[in-house]
């Protein structure tokens, strides 16, 4: 597949993402898709990032912001039904919930 297939696939699969987020009481804001070199520079040097291989750079990865009842929830037990779901839709989709080293729960990537 080239980039610009995967690029699409994986919007179409985070459009479902956020339905699925509706359907179960969330209301989902939008974070970041993509990111400049420069800007994953920063997020390395400032801690934000462990590495320069993002899939932001890609426009394969996006962070979304989750709210139950107007407050903001990063907590992992809460989202993982979400991050299942995620993950179920196609083999290269990845949570960063279920990550071992870094818990990155906001952020949704689909491997290329």
């Amino acid at each position: 597949m080239s980039l610009v297939t995967e690029q699409a696939a994986f919007l179409l699969d985070v459009c479902k993402l956020v339905q699925k987020a509706n359907e179960l009481g969330f209301t989902v804001t939008g974070g970041e898709l993509f990111r400049t070199l420069e800007q994953q520079q920063i997020y390395i040097k400032t801690g934000r990032s462990k590495t320069m291989n993002s899939l932001h750079l890609k426009r394969c990865a996006i962070d979304l912001n989750f709210f139950i009842d107007g407050k903001l929830t990063y907590d992992v037990k809460v989202l993982t039904p979400l991050g299942q779901y995620w993950e179920s839709l196609n083999p290269k989709n990845q949570w960063g919930g279920f990550w071992r080293s870094f818990k990155d729960v906001p952020h949704f990537q689909r491997t290329v």
